[in-house]
């Protein structure tokens, strides 16, 4: 059991880290956070923030550890497979080959640079440039790497992994000319600007650790980030019950449209 006030020490993380946690779920959020500052040795909420404070190595395994990275290339295949079969297509009938695409919270790179292959089998490479954020500095910088393991990879289409990635010991490097058309930026969601005139956003298998009102006012960030009849692709783990209030047309189950 960790001592000491969770209210405060939210507060304090805030003004650390600009990380609001009372937009996520607090039940789970606080029993992950009490694990780690358990695993340091130290019993309450006061002492972890001094270390944290005065320990930038701490102090970036804390954000590291607050932000849930499970990430993988083309996951949930079924997915990419309707969209490369229906909505890229629609896509460029409708915007033409310079799409504006976002991929929200895009963790380790995984998801922009599907994006990229995804799309590559429909435009040329030099067409695509995917605009990735996520809050995480350290993920960022292992996604400028572009280094990942064979699981990772493992639903990457045989063709595309052959072309892309070379195999280096165990791990796969992807190559440079997937990784030139992905521009990472750290970002947070919950409180800095979105960009705008968006065709396509991907934030997929993120939200689900957030509260209802973090969620609803996030899809509606994302909705006035799109361009009308720009998508919105969400996780298999996801839904969006109230998508008609918040100016969205479904698609099929994880594919919305601004009205």
């Amino acid at each position: 059991m960790v001592n000491g006030d969770y209210e405060v020490f939210k507060k304090s993380i805030f003004t650390l880290t600009k990380i609001d946690l009372s937009a996520y779920k607090e039940k789970q959020m606080r029993r992950r956070i009490e694990t780690l500052i358990g695993k340091n040795n130290i019993d309450s909420f006061n002492a972890y923030v001094d270390l944290i404070k005065k320990d930038k190595k701490k102090f970036e395994e804390f954000v590291n550890f607050l932000t849930i990275n499970v990430s993988e290339f083309y996951r949930n295949p079924d997915q990419w497979e309707l969209m490369d079969k229906k909505y890229i297509p629609d896509l460029i009938s409708k915007f033409g080959k310079n799409l504006k695409i976002w991929s929200a919270a895009c963790s380790t790179g995984d998801e922009p640079y599907s994006l990229v292959m995804a799309f590559s089998k429909h435009i040329p490479l030099n067409n695509i440039k995917i605009y990735a954020t996520d809050i995480d500095k350290q993920v960022i910088a292992q996604a400028k790497t572009g280094l990942y393991s064979a699981k990772s990879i493992a639903a990457v289409p045989d063709d595309l992994k052959k072309k892309y990635f070379t195999q280096v010991g165990s791990s796969y490097q992807i190559s440079n000319e997937i990784k030139s058309r992905v521009e990472f930026k750290e970002s947070n969601l919950l409180k800095d600007p979105y960009p705008s005139n968006c065709n396509l956003i991907v934030c997929r298998n993120v939200l689900i650790y957030f509260t209802e009102e973090a969620k609803e006012e996030v899809y509606k960030k994302f909705n006035a980030s799109l361009v009308k009849g720009g998508y919105l692709f969400i996780g298999s783990t996801e839904q969006i019950m109230n998508y008609k209030e918040l100016g969205y047309l479904r698609e099929s189950s994880f594919f919305f449209t601004r009205a």
